[in-house]
């Protein structure tokens, strides 16, 4: 995946189709989940059962993933779908949908775990929101795309680098001092998640197919080595059958007659498994 830091395809803002698969997917999750929790919260929390929370995730092991998906209002909702469609939609045009879901969920679930270990052992504490792996996606689109310009608040131009920077700063300044309900460390954990991610991905690849290739070598050996068992145990075989065809199974000694036994059931075995 070398190609997330080629430079920009021109500094003319990209205009995506209405909705790439996946974001239409996301979106939709997203708003319908929050619309479930806002109709039923005065039957059911979802946040209690889909959030993150260090008190439950145990049993409840599937939060790391589910969290991502809840929200605490509208507005935590839109915002973050928006930028998802915004900085996104292009990401996925030139990934393509499975890698960058594969990479969405990377730096969500990624962001997620960061958060717990931080803060193991706490209650009363649950983390909901798409913003770590949102905020990885915004990490993406500023490699690929450093120099384009962008509107903050849809008036001041910036280039996505700087804009980038600046929010990657605050996540961490913030997530060193901040006593507000925002998770700043979720924030700053999809980013440098996805910048490892994106800087070493393809070294990953290549250790990957080193691997396979260690393992399928070993295989190799392996069913090299029973071939040749195999080839040795038919050639003790036909001696012995030539004894036999000559002195008659009389005529065998108790070890030829016991390894004739003995090869008879390993033959035997391995017609089953076949």
């Amino acid at each position: 995946m070398r190609y997330q830091f080629q430079s920009e395809y021109g500094n003319i803002p990209f205009k995506p189709r209405l909705f790439t698969d996946a974001i239409k997917t996301l979106i939709v999750i997203n708003f319908g989940l929050w619309v479930l929790s806002t109709l039923g919260e005065n039957q059911i929390d979802l946040s209690v059962i889909f959030g993150l929370s260090p008190e439950t995730v145990w049993p409840k092991i599937w939060q790391p993933i589910t969290y991502m998906f809840i929200h605490g209002g509208f507005w935590h909702v839109a915002i973050n779908m928006f930028v998802l469609w915004m900085f996104g939609s292009e990401m996925e045009t030139i990934w393509g949908r499975q890698e960058f879901l594969k990479y969405y969920f990377l730096t969500g679930i990624g962001s997620g775990l960061v958060w717990l270990l931080v803060n193991a052992g706490s209650s009363s504490i649950i983390l909901i929101g798409a913003s770590g792996a949102v905020y990885g996606v915004l990490l993406a689109y500023g490699l690929m795309f450093p120099n384009r310009t962008v509107l903050l608040y849809f008036i001041i131009p910036v280039k996505v680098k700087w804009l980038v920077i600046f929010l990657g700063v605050v996540a961490f300044l913030s997530s060193m001092t901040s006593t507000t309900n925002i998770s700043h460390l979720a924030h700053l954990s999809g980013m440098v998640i996805g910048y490892v991610y994106l800087k070493y991905a393809h070294h990953w690849k290549g250790v990957s197919v080193q691997f396979r290739r260690k393992v399928v070598n070993i295989k190799s050996q392996v069913e090299e080595r029973k071939e040749q068992r195999k080839i040795m145990l038919r050639q003790e075989m036909n001696q012995i059958l030539d004894k036999m065809n000559k002195s008659g199974y009389g005529g065998l000694s108790d070890y030829d007659k016991e390894r004739l036994q003995e090869i008879s059931k390993l033959f035997a075995e391995e017609e089953k498994k076949d």
